[in-house]
Formats: structure tokens, sequence, C-alpha cells
């Protein structure tokens, strides 16, 4: 598979690309014209995708009394517009080439609201709905739409959270990305439309 990357910042993707050969690109998720566009020089670069994922999502704690609401905005675009624009955009493509797999990243909080965390919540509740939404409308005409809840630490190399908790007590990055790429190998007489990944020690 060749393997695109987006970010804000594509420079911060230097070794990720390196690792995996593949491309970069700069996009703002919340602004459909930068949407378009990566899609654009995607397909004239690589050709049509059959395989899209979003990740971005943006955080703003706080009490409720107390959250700057252009904050709470900024974090409802980008958890939730920007998946839409992207998905829009990726089903668009899908359509027009008959199938392909959009996946879009979730958390705890795409099903349960935690004290302090409401723009979080919102914003991954609107975005488990539009996959949801999507999945159905979608499913006929051979695009796999699938929702992921990741409940709990994403590990990484030298972690010191990992000393606290039991051996594998956080979630390995490479074993989310084989469930990532298994749900898009599934025979469509088996679709999945939501998963939810968790360490053995998460409680839920």
């Amino acid at each position: 598979m060749s393997v695109v990357l987006a970010a804000r910042d594509p420079d911060k993707l230097a070794d990720l690309v390196a690792e995996t050969g593949g491309g970069a690109y700069a996009c703002d998720v919340v602004r459909p014209d930068d949407v378009n566009g990566l899609f654009a020089a995607v397909v004239k670069d690589f050709g049509p995708p059959n395989v899209v994922v979003y990740n971005p999502s943006l955080r703003s704690r706080g009490p409720i009394i107390e959250l700057d609401p252009a904050a709470v905005e900024k974090a409802l675009m980008v958890s939730c517009f920007g998946g839409f624009l992207v998905g829009q955009a990726a089903a668009r493509l899908m359509v027009e080439h008959g199938g392909g797999s959009i996946q879009f990243t979730g958390a705890s909080a795409s099903v349960k609201g935690y004290a302090n965390s409401a723009p979080f919540a919102m914003g991954k509740f609107g975005l488990r709905g539009l996959a949801q939404s999507m999945a159905r409308e979608l499913a006929p005409k051979n695009i796999h739409v699938a929702h992921f809840v990741i409940d709990g630490g994403i590990g990484h190399a030298d972690d010191s959270r990992a000393a606290g908790r039991e051996t594998d007590g956080l979630l390995d990055p490479d074993a989310i990305a084989e469930t990532y790429l298994a749900i898009h190998r599934q025979h469509r007489s088996a679709w999945t439309w939501e998963i939810e990944l968790r360490p053995w020690v998460e409680t839920f």
C-alpha cells in the first residue's frame, strides 16, 4: 500500500515519511479548500485512495462554567467538522470508483462524557454519529465506514507511564494499526461499523 500523510505542518511527519516511503501534504482539516486540495493532490500523485483514516482531535478542558466558547468551537471543528469534510471528500471519490474504506478514530469520550471534558465529548459524540450515519448510507455503495473507540493511553518508546501499569497496560500502536487494517480487509458479508480497543487492565 502507498501511504499518504497529512498535517498542518507536514515537516513534523518526516520520520514517518522516511519509515513508510509515503508522501506528506499540508492540510488544515477545518478548511474545506485545504481538504479538497489535499484529495486532488493525492489523486494526482498516487491515484484515488481505497482507505482513508481520520485521526485529528482537539481537547479543551475545564469546568463547564469556565470554558472559553472560542476554544470549545475550535475543538468541535477539529474533532467533528473536520471529520465531516474528510469523510465527504473521501466518499465522493469512493462512490465514483466503486468502493473503499473510511475509518474514524474515536475515544472513550465517544460514548461516555467525562467531567471537565465536555468539548471533547461533544466532538467525539458528533464524530461517532457521523460515522454511523455514513456507514448506513454508504454500505450499499460498497464503502465500508468504521468507527474505532480507542479507550486507554497509547504507548510509545520509553513511555514513562508504562512503569506504573502492568505489562501491556498501554495500547500498542502496532496492535491498533493491525486492527484498522483487518477492518479494512473485512469481507463485506461481515462488516464491522464500530469496534472498541482497550488494554486488558483498563476498566470500562
